[in-house]
């Protein structure tokens, strides 16, 4: 007679999705290397370190010891994962390091800090009502990372130049580019790899004559195939930044990715993804599906009709890591505005005010000559004066004419910038 174990389910099994309803299915417990963490201490003086961005290693604050960690430089050759559900499974959880979150009531961004850090302020939005607490190791762990490679000093720099390249700005913008005080922080990405195969169909118009000499179109039917590898896709794991102006800033190196470790992290705003794997691979593939369907059409040297694609994905694989990113929020009369700078390469993308009363002054003297001279014209018509001021007049009309509508196009034009300017679209 066989007797059942009265431990059941075994300590080292949990609980599982089932796929029958009143069957209860259990698995082993993924490896818990998550409850690990540590906290970095100065060796000379046992202060807490901080990883600094504007000399790239950990510095005491108290008496000035300074450590360049020794990282491991991957690049291209990092590790990818399959979308299999062991490979989540066996993923590693948790920052390595124990840390505290700010969750902010005005953006609900939610952001994690040492334990030693004192900011009581969102990176996102420049609000202070936030909220402490401790952070969750629950999350996926960050495999890879690319540390700063531009300090703080440089990004005031690259800032009162950008707030300076227009005439359209207020005149103490530039200065107030040397003043934004800038939070680096660790923002999470999913980098993608797939191989996109597309067969497609469509029918192209050829131009042929008929038996009666007219001309007429003939749709022929075409087909094609296209093959594309899609290598290191990024798509941003954070919904709290601006995605309008991260698209400008993109461009990351990954030869310089490095693997993740805590220390990197030591002193450093991070902050875990809250779009999931599968969200941002949807975004992916996507992207993805558009470019191949680009592609695909490129191939077509006429005009066609009846566009068919079918497309499957092979040899997909993922990784998450995390990427340098400085955000500054700045005020300007009322207004908020944000402001982002690439960690690593310095590329700047973000808002700007425009200064109305020069926008209205300088559409004011553009128009103001073209209405005098018109106003002129109507009036030397009307009293009828010498034939040849008449002469004059009828030359110049014309001309007042085709100034206004150049003039009504580059108003519009300006008016068009001036919004993208305020908006942080791209020019």
């Amino acid at each position: 007679m066989m007797h059942m174990n009265k431990s059941f389910p075994p300590p080292d099994y949990i609980q599982t999705e089932s796929a029958v309803d009143g069957i209860v299915v259990y698995k082993p417990k993924p490896p818990e290397e998550h409850d690990t963490v540590l906290n970095f201490h100065c060796p000379n003086c046992t202060a807490t370190t901080a990883y600094s961005t504007d000399d790239g290693g950990l510095t005491c604050s108290s008496c000035g010891y300074h450590e360049v960690p020794e990282v491991e430089q991957v690049g291209k050759e990092a590790e990818e994962f399959e979308f299999t559900v062991e490979a989540l499974e066996h993923a590693v959880h948790g920052w390595g390091e124990e840390r505290k979150e700010l969750v902010c009531n005005n953006c609900a961004a939610h952001t994690t800090l040492p334990l030693s850090s004192l900011t009581m302020m969102c990176p996102f939005c420049g609000s202070n009502k936030v909220v402490q607490m401790k952070a969750v190791q629950d999350v996926l762990r960050p495999r890879f990372i690319v540390p700063f490679a531009t300090t703080t000093a440089q990004c005031r720099q690259i800032t009162s130049e950008w707030l300076g390249d227009s005439w359209l700005f207020p005149d103490k913008l530039q200065n107030l580019g040397r003043s934004v005080e800038y939070v680096p922080v660790y923002v999470p990405f999913w980098t993608f790899d797939a191989r996109a195969l597309a067969d497609w169909t469509a029918e192209e118009a050829h131009r042929k004559k008929g038996w009666d000499g007219k001309t007429k179109t003939v749709w022929k039917k075409i087909k094609g195939n296209v093959n594309l590898f899609f290598d290191d896709l990024l798509e941003l794991g954070s919904k709290q930044v601006d995605h309008k102006l991260f698209d400008q800033i993109r461009q990351y190196n990954l030869e310089e990715i490095v693997t993740y470790r805590p220390d990197l992290l030591a002193g450093i705003q991070a902050q875990a993804y809250d779009v999931p794997l599968e969200a941002a691979w949807d975004k992916a593939r996507n992207r993805m599906r558009l470019r191949t369907k680009k592609e695909c059409k490129r191939k077509i040297s006429r005009r066609y009709r009846n566009f068919r694609m079918n497309l499957d994905f092979q040899d997909e694989s993922w990784r998450y890591a995390l990427l340098p990113l400085y955000i500054a929020v700045y005020h300007f009369g009322e207004k908020r505005y944000q402001v982002l700078i690439n960690g690593q390469t310095g590329k700047i993308a973000g808002q700007r005010p425009v200064d109305l009363r020069k926008l209205w002054n300088w559409i004011g003297i553009l128009i103001l000559p073209a209405l005098l001279i018109g106003l002129l014209s109507l009036v030397i018509r009307a009293v009828y004066g010498p034939e040849w001021l008449m002469n004059i007049v009828n030359f110049l009309f014309p001309v007042v004419v085709f100034y206004l509508i150049f003039t009504a196009v580059y108003i519009f034009n300006l008016l068009v910038t001036s919004g993208k300017l305020q908006r942080g679209e791209k020019l």
